[in-house]
């Protein structure tokens, strides 16, 4: 497949918004696609050459692509900075002065050289940008222009469009994996009857080019008896929520009762790797947070309790990191823990904030994978591989079929300072990627009827007024999820109950990812429309008094059309967040992991309303 082929494919699902619409054109698009290419193509629709786990990133700016584009097309720079103000879109920009509309003719070695070119293949392409975002050291920022800059020169217009758009993460095309999934299936049999299936491996292997490979070279058996992986960080299992032990026992009978830490989910995975030369096994450990990112040199601390205490060859595990006082031993809020996600300064800043990491899950150990296991059998293995050691540590527990020891548990855990407890039913497997009630989380109750925090989606925000005016910010957007229509739906405005220092930081974190219009994937009423719009990027966690109905948030909105048929009214009012508040920022998750629209309507029927 030539990349022209691609971008025209690229074309149609810029202009469409409709998700089915979407999924057929992918569809197309991965039918046409031959063996080993899908992979390629499913990987640079992520905008990405490389898995999110994998720290591979094009570390590109715009001002670089500015000079990219004049090197390729001969062009001085100043006049790139120009035609790139007018429109907004540095793809856009290349495009139109590869179209010639916005530049003199080209030189006639230009043009003899347009002439005699072929055109590039997907693979040619993605090799040149895989090399572009692997290249560094000193100078590589002048090889990563002259490579983009002969992949302009070389490509048609449209293609210029979409190539320049990658490397600085602006393809913007408004569906997920989950689309890409729907469309795998589609592609195979004209329908999502396989979406489940494709989804289930997904969630073990989160890898759209190992799925799309195999389903196009062994069809859907290809994906049937999928493993984990060490060194491929498996897709977390959720819990649903409730608000009291009745219910949990009433739901899971005899369960087990952790205490819930207030740190961050870390997924640890070891393999014992033999140097032949010198005969020493070295112990390599990879660390992954809940969003796929690969943290392991954030955290050394972590990364040499595994490598002491793990008496096994390969394993996979997962726990909550804590961060503690060294000199008094005590566990520290949630906001000092976060001071330990950095890229520099890490040695010094484990020395003054050391981390220490309370397991809970065993995955897979040694060539037997433990997804299906009971967790009764996933806990004793993993108590059996996990040697005595100050770091790697158990979450405590306690086994119980009685509501009023679940209490019991719970106020324990309050008092002490942890978030609740977690429940988990003894004989239930762990569901990678998946939300059930194998898993059911306990956490305190706050001032007001709402028993649980809610994790949101910043969508964009209006400018400020009177002190906030030198902010630049007056208040925010927020949604929810809705996985059913790969949206974000809104529930609430915030523009009180932030520091001055929270009002800069989310400013200043929104500016790096304004857009021109509302994305395509925000459903929001002309009421709550924003002055600036931004990318889903953001992930905030909000408390509030409660969950009421309201009919200009979207979350849960259900629309019908007018009498007269040329409008659309309010048939069911949406739900929204009645006095909701920042309680920090979760840069642990990424927009996909915030609450559901589902999560809402439950916990809105937590409150006892109908």
């Amino acid at each position: 497949m030539t990349f022209r082929r691609l971008a025209e494919y690229l074309k149609q699902l810029d202009e469409t918004t409709l998700r089915n619409k979407m999924t057929e054109i992918l569809a197309d698009l991965f039918k046409e696609a031959k063996d080993k290419e899908i992979g390629v193509v499913c990987q640079l629709l992520q905008g990405r050459v490389a898995p999110l786990y994998e720290a591979v990133e094009f570390g590109i700016a715009d001002k670089m692509i500015i000079r990219s584009i004049a090197l390729g097309l001969e062009l001085a720079t100043d006049k790139v900075t120009v035609l790139f103000k007018k429109t907004g879109d540095l793809g856009l920009t290349a495009e139109r002065i590869k179209n010639k509309e916005d530049r003199i003719p080209p030189s006639p070695r230009l043009r003899r050289a347009s002439k005699n070119k072929k055109e590039l293949s997907v693979k040619e392409v993605y090799e040149v940008l895989y090399k572009l975002a692997t290249s560094g050291g000193e100078g590589s920022q002048e090889v990563k222009i002259k490579l983009l800059a002969q992949l302009i020169k070389d490509l048609d217009p449209l293609s210029c469009r979409y190539v320049v758009r990658i490397p600085i993460n602006r393809l913007r095309l408004g569906f997920s994996d989950m689309t890409v999934l729907d469309a795998l299936s589609w592609h195979l049999t004209g329908n999502k009857s396989l979406r489940g299936r494709i989804e289930k491996a997904y969630n073990v292997r989160p890898d759209l080019r190992f799925i799309s490979n195999t389903l196009k070279e062994e069809g859907i058996k290809g994906l049937v008896q999928v493993k984990p992986r060490v060194g491929t960080p498996i897709l977390m299992a959720r819990a649903e929520r409730m608000s009291s032990g009745e219910d949990i026992i009433l739901k899971i009978g005899k369960g087990a009762i952790e205490m819930k830490y207030d740190g961050f989910r870390v997924q640890g995975h070891l393999k014992r790797i033999k140097n032949h030369e010198s005969r020493i096994k070295n112990k390599e450990v990879k660390l992954f947070s809940r969003n796929l990112e690969n943290v392991t040199n954030m955290y050394p601390d972590i990364v040499l309790g595994i490598q002491k205490q793990l008496k096994v060859k390969e394993a996979i595990i997962e726990g909550e990191a804590v961060a503690f006082n060294p000199n008094t031993g005590e566990y520290l809020p949630f906001q000092e823990t976060v001071q330990r996600k950095r890229k520099y300064n890490i040695e010094a800043k484990a020395k003054e904030i050391p981390l220490k990491l309370f397991v809970f899950e065993l995955l897979y150990a040694d060539g037997k994978s433990y997804l299906g296991e009971s967790y009764t059998e996933r806990k004793k293995k993993l108590k059996n591989i996990v040697g005595a050691g100050e770091t790697i540590l158990f979450a405590e527990e306690e086994v119980t079929d009685k509501a009023s020891r679940v209490e019991e548990i719970f106020q324990d855990a309050i008092t002490r300072g942890l978030e609740g407890v977690m429940a988990k039913k003894l004989d239930g497997e762990y569901r990678a990627g998946s939300r059930d009630f194998n898993w059911i989380k306990y956490k305190r109750s706050y001032a007001g009827k709402l028993s649980d925090t809610i994790d949101c989606v910043v969508m964009g925000y209006d400018y400020g007024q009177g002190k906030r005016a030198g902010f630049g910010i007056g208040d925010f957007l927020i949604g929810v999820h809705d996985k059913k229509a790969e949206k974000y739906s809104t529930v609430a405005k915030i523009g009180t109950g932030l520091t001055d220092d929270e009002w800069k930081i989310i400013k200043a974190r929104s500016d790096k990812l304004k857009v021109k219009s509302k994305p395509v994937n925000y459903e929001v009423d002309k009421i709550m429309d924003c002055d600036i719009w931004i990318e889903p990027d953001i992930v905030v966690e909000i408390r509030a008094d409660e969950i009421t109905r309201s009919p200009v948030h979207t979350a849960g909105r259900i629309m019908q059309t007018s009498k007269s048929g040329k409008a659309f009214e309010v048939k069911e009012a949406g739900y929204a967040l009645r006095f909701p508040r920042l309680e920090r920022f979760r840069n642990d998750k990424k927009p996909s992991d915030a609450t559901t629209v589902g999560e809402v309507i439950k916990m809105y029927k937590m409150q006892g309303k109908k």
